[in-house]
């Protein structure tokens, strides 16, 4: 097991997570407004905010246009690959999918080769929402980008990646120390 409480003063490979975490922040001083975790929630939220209402007029809302952008982008065709693309179970995507066809956005047709699987399908109305949608995201998040060049814009991107790249690797580091029991349940 890796001792993530030593710091590390070699640069990982580009594309990996270092095997230890760096200490930029300290229990005794810590404040929450300054942690990055914070700053990045609260983009997001804002930003959440912003898309909304730029959405409003085409009657969708953060939780609406994610799965119809992703299913107008083809990143998804059945219930269980959107659930997972949205990171959602199945009985909120079912909602979520309910909410969808009754405003005629989108359809379920069960499959003719697998009765099994259910495809999702956008009507026409669903099509014109969800070309809507870069619209509104290039907005918002050129508004947030204001006042930078295109070289900040580049290295922030690039934080943001590798930022990404320590999360996963944590995220797979806890999966990989997960008893395989707690994975799939209590057994009988």
């Amino acid at each position: 097991m890796t001792d993530l409480s030593t710091p590390n003063n070699t640069a990982p490979a580009r594309g990996t997570a270092p095997l230890v975490s760096a200490s930029f922040y300290e229990p005794e001083n810590y404040r929450p407004a300054e942690s990055i975790g914070y700053l990045m929630k609260h983009i997001l939220g804002l930003a959440r905010d912003e898309i909304d209402r730029q959405l409003a007029p085409k009657d969708l809302t953060n939780a609406q246009w994610d799965p119809l952008f992703k299913l107008y982008n083809g990143h998804a065709n059945t219930v269980a690959e959107l659930a997972r693309h949205c990171s959602l179970d199945a009985g909120a995507m079912t909602r979520m999918l309910d909410r969808l066809e009754a405003k005629n956005l989108c359809q379920r047709q069960r499959s003719e080769v697998d009765r099994r699987v259910v495809n999702l399908v956008l009507t026409p109305e669903g099509q014109e929402a969800a070309a809507a949608i870069p619209d509104a995201l290039c907005h918002t998040m050129n508004s947030l980008l204001a006042g930078f060049d295109a070289q900040e814009f580049a290295a922030l991107t690039s934080y943001l990646q590798r930022i990404l790249v320590n999360a996963k690797a944590l995220q797979d580091r806890a999966a990989a120390q997960t008893p395989a029991s707690s994975k799939t349940g209590p057994q009988a």
